[in-house]
Order: C-alpha cells, then structure tokens, then sequence
C-alpha cells in the first residue's frame, strides 16, 4: 500500500493540502495551517503535496487548481475545496470529523 493511501486510511482526519511553490495563495495559507496543527495538535494530520512533483496522486483526485484542500477520515473524503481558506472554517470541518 502507498505511504498516501496507509495516511489516509487512518481514523485520525487527514487534512491533505495540494499546493504549489509557485501559488500565492498557497503561501497564504502556510501559517494558517501551522496555526491548525497547534490548535487542533493530534487530533488532525496535515498532509502537504506539491501538485508539479506528485502529478499522479493530483490527477487521480482531479486536481485543477492550488491550493486544494481534501479532509479525510477512513480513506472516505469528508470535505473538499480549492482556494484559500480560513482557519476557523477548517477547525470546524475537523471538528465534524473527529
């Protein structure tokens, strides 16, 4: 099994952030998500994937633009959206998830 699909599977909600070094508004969102991993600390795993060195996990889940956030929990995907977005809303998603 691929080291993506083990994470994902997992019961802890993984919160995968597809994004590029050269978007903007992934940029933007860097200490966003490092403010969720100190808010949310064990309870949520960020998982970070560079669309342009991982094309073939991005294709599979129809990655069109960055940044794109997928929430999993189980392998099922609980939540998804592209653009930036505030912290608040992604610790209630979490929040749903736990």
């Amino acid at each position: 099994m691929s080291k993506f699909k083990e994470i994902v599977q997992s019961e802890i909600p993984t919160l995968v952030d597809f994004y590029a070094t050269w978007c903007g508004p992934c940029q933007t969102m860097m200490p966003v998500l490092d403010q969720l991993k100190a808010k949310m600390g064990p309870k949520v795993r960020i998982l970070k994937i560079d669309v342009d060195k991982n094309q073939d996990i991005s294709d599979k889940f129809k990655v069109r633009g960055v940044p794109t956030f997928v929430l999993f929990k189980s392998g099922e995907i609980l939540w998804r959206q592209s653009g930036a977005v505030d912290i608040n809303a992604l610790v209630k998603k979490i929040q749903g998830a736990i």
